[in-house]
């Protein structure tokens, strides 16, 4: 069978990501699509470097050895974490963390309390995690893979993208630094935070600097939800879905309006790129868990949000190989009725 190239936009959520984990294994086992280029954001710039990573040490099956084993290092650190469920959270197979007391304190510090203040000496987990399971000498080696990582300047407000031609640990920092949890990631004298403020992910590197058409977007924080939040926590996780899903829907939406002018011919075909749109997501499945999870990180947790994810890659190619090269499967004319 023919392989197909198409491009990646992995979004952040945590450990939310380990969907997007799945989402990957099962491309590299299955074999019917290469990647040719990767933007990520937060949790999706750390599956995109580790993936690079990987391919460098063993292509394919090397990229699905390297994530497993960061994901079990991530679980391993979580270990000693004070944040976990409650017995009864446990026992009733409950993957919230809302009701753990050191969650909650958490939760309530991180409001209040500027990680200035609360973390004077800048200690960040996530630093040790990515230095000890990446070597970004391989990463930016890794000609065979385009990685763009998004991250916000903190003084413009603009989306700053870095190539993977300099990828450092430090800008995949600045790509998962929530202001709210971490001081800014300063890379040259500028201070970064998250990149889902401003591109979660963004898709104009994929379509800028691609020769494949197919955008595939690993999609795992809800646009939908149908009832209205009432405690002041849900009234906040939903102000920030809503903020990190922003971008990547205006985005669509630009692409949306250039198929109409194509379509309409108002647009010459030489000089607009006719881009096509997929999307794997997590559907319900993801949407009816709590925000808290995304801290939770038991290794039970993660590879079950692994699962999901192969069986959503494995859905999408069984249903769309055909498609891709050739049009769009997400209906963006439809997603924005």
């Amino acid at each position: 069978m023919h392989k197909k190239r198409v491009n990646l936009a992995l979004q952040g959520g945590g450990s939310h990501g380990a969907f997007t984990w799945g989402v990957l294994d099962y491309f590299m086992e299955d074999g019917r699509v290469s990647v040719e280029g990767i933007s990520g954001t937060s949790a999706g710039a750390m599956n995109a470097v580790v993936l690079a990573h990987g391919y460098m040490d063993g292509a394919a099956d090397g990229a699905r050895d390297a994530l497993e084993s960061f994901w079990r290092t991530v679980s391993q650190h979580a270990l000693m974490s004070p944040i976990r469920r409650t017995p009864l959270d446990v026992l009733t197979g409950n993957w919230s963390l809302d009701a753990s007391p050191a969650y909650l304190m958490y939760d309530v510090m991180s409001r209040v309390v500027s990680p200035y203040e609360a973390n004077p000496l800048n200690l960040n987990p996530l630093k040790t995690l990515l230095e000890s399971s990446v070597d970004f000498e391989k990463v930016r080696g890794c000609d065979a893979i385009k990685l763009f990582v998004a991250a916000t300047n903190v003084h413009s407000g603009k989306i700053k993208v870095f190539e993977r031609s300099e990828l450092t640990a430090d800008m995949v920092l600045a790509s998962a630094c929530l202001p709210t949890l971490y001081q800014a990631v300063e890379i040259e004298g500028v201070p970064y935070w998250d990149g889902g403020f401003v591109g979660n992910p963004p898709l104009y590197p994929l379509y800028d600097d691609a020769k494949s058409r197919d955008i595939i977007i690993v999609q795992i924080n809800p646009v939908t939800r149908h009832e209205t939040p009432k405690t002041a926590r849900d009234i906040h996780n939903r102000i920030n879905e809503i903020s990190f899903n922003t971008s990547l829907l205006r985005e669509l939406r630009s692409i949306e309006f250039v198929h109409r002018l194509l379509k309409e011919k108002r647009l010459d075909a030489n000089q607009y790129a006719d881009i096509l749109v997929h999307r794997i997501e997590g559907s319900d499945a993801l949407s009816d868990l709590s925000p808290s999870s995304k801290v939770n990180a038991e290794w039970s947790f993660l590879t079950q949000l692994k699962d999901m994810g192969r069986a959503a890659a494995k859905k999408f190619i069984d249903q769309h190989y055909d498609d891709l090269g050739e049009r769009s499967t997400l209906n963006l004319r439809e997603e924005f009725s």
